[in-house]
């Protein structure tokens, strides 16, 4: 049955070679893709090359890959393609707008007046229906178990083998103005 589902997934189609694409990225577990229908240039599709439907299914060391390698392509829109912004989503589910039965990352370039619209008219809650949502999320989170990912044994990233652990974030990254580095991109 799996096998039936990657013959058919037009995503596992494109890992396999069997469907052309513009790749502008790829690992042991990662592909990055150009959107041929793409909402601006440079439009980017980050998938894993193993075959999950959706968020929930994919592996937390896979998980932290995938984000990785969005972060690092849409680093590259801003220097090379000159956009003012991005836009990192996944499209998680059919009501959420997902088209494709392959989880995947958008990275969309973005400038102003473009025309695309990601907005949504806010939906008003009462305090009573927030605290019921709060504590229906909190748990079932609770439940989760949530910890500290390890890396896949022999995976490579982006900056080469992963290292187990975390490193820990240099004093003069701290003191580096997040917001000031991100204005300074803009042409």
């Amino acid at each position: 049955m799996a096998d039936k589902t990657r013959e058919s997934c037009l995503i596992c189609q494109i890992v396999a070679n069997k469907v052309p694409s513009h790749k502008v990225y790829e690992d042991d577990l990662t592909l990055a893709v150009l959107d041929v229908n793409g909402a601006n240039p440079g439009h980017c599709f980050v998938i894993p090359k193993n075959h999950y439907p959706i968020i929930e299914q994919v592996p937390d060391q896979e998980l932290a890959n995938l984000f990785g390698v969005a972060n690092k392509i849409s680093s590259s829109i801003f220097e090379n393609l000159k956009a003012q912004g991005t836009n990192i989503f996944v499209a998680n589910g059919i009501p959420a707008g997902q088209t494709v039965a392959h989880f995947v990352i958008n990275v969309i370039p973005r400038k102003e007046n473009d025309g695309i619209n990601l907005q949504w008219k806010p939906k008003q809650l009462t305090q009573e229906e927030m605290s019921t949502v709060e504590l229906k999320l909190k748990e079932q989170i609770e439940n989760i178990g949530v910890g500290k990912i390890e890396p896949i044994e022999g995976s490579k990233t982006l900056s080469g083998p992963v290292q187990a652990g975390t490193q820990p974030i240099s004093e003069d990254d701290e003191d580096e103005d997040y917001i000031s580095r991100q204005m300074n991109r803009i042409p």
